[in-house]
């Protein structure tokens, strides 16, 4: 919360609305409908600074710039944009009044979260994006913008079953550029998880399912195309049941599986303690 004042005027009114949306809050002591309204809005705004700036105006030390706002009563609010009065409210709000005004012009809580999880997924961190995509989705199923976030998420961690299913459910009107990019990425990752070679391995290991070789070979080419649980499932049934001489080659595959994983990944979690629980 700004309060302003001839000194900043210019900076909070003009160039800071340039930027974002600035709402500007008129009060005085003498109006104490004025100074619950300025409260209630700082309280509203106070996790929203990034999209919105609240000022203030003492009306009884500012007479000036309310003046030059042309306030004609209090309570008044006014946002601006550009420097250029947008909308605003006047006499008493409650809450439900306040919440209706700056829902109106503030971002939903899902674009907030989609512009979060794009900013993670191009930071790399993908169990932070698909996270914070996942709230974006179970407050709006139906966006496809949202959609393709969250199946280019499944793309990159090897869920390829969950995107496929997505995929099938942005509607045609939805379906751009971004969308054919996906279906080209679901397309090379269901080829590469049924590979020659891993299809090979898998009858092999259906032919002689105790060749510890071909077990370890299969669970690599699993991880190669993101198949991680499956890898990890293999390779964990031969730590349990290996024995010595074969035992520590397999621990070692698990772990490096292990590693590849994003951080704060639940499959990791998961398969650690499953791990840990064998070792003690």
């Amino acid at each position: 919360m700004i309060a302003i004042t001839l000194d900043n005027f210019q900076q909070v009114v003009v160039e800071e609305s340039k930027n974002k949306l600035v709402l500007v809050s008129f009060w005085a002591e003498q109006v104490p409908e004025s100074v619950e309204l300025r409260n209630k809005l700082a309280a509203k705004l106070s996790n929203l600074s990034e999209h919105i700036t609240l000022a203030t105006v003492d009306c009884q030390s500012q007479g000036q710039i309310a003046e030059q706002f042309g306030i004609k009563g209090l309570p008044t609010a006014i946002l601006l944009k550009d420097a250029q009065p947008l909308d605003g409210i006047s006499g008493p709000q409650d809450d439900a009044s306040i919440a209706t005004f700056l829902d109106s012009h503030l971002p939903k809580p899902e674009d907030i979260l989609l512009a979060q999880a794009k900013a993670a997924l191009g930071d790399n961190l993908l169990v932070e994006a698909e996270n914070i995509i996942m709230q974006a989705y179970q407050i709006d199923n139906n966006r496809a913008d949202i959609k393709v976030i969250l199946i280019d998420l499944y793309l990159q961690t090897g869920k390829t079953s969950e995107a496929k299913a997505l995929l099938d459910t942005i509607m045609m009107v939805d379906q751009d550029s971004q969308y054919h990019a996906l279906v080209a990425k679901l397309e090379l990752a269901e080829q590469a998880e049924n590979s020659p070679e891993i299809k090979a391995l898998e009858a092999q290991l259906e032919a002689t399912p105790d060749d510890i070789n071909v077990s370890q070979q299969l669970a690599a080419q699993y991880s190669q195309v993101n198949r991680q649980e499956d890898a990890l499932t293999i390779l964990f049934r031969l730590v349990q049941a290996g024995d010595e001489s074969t035992k520590e080659r397999s621990k070692e595959l698990f772990l490096d599986v292990l590693k590849a994983l994003p951080d704060g990944d639940p499959l990791a979690a998961k398969f650690r303690r499953k791990l840990y629980t064998l070792m003690y």
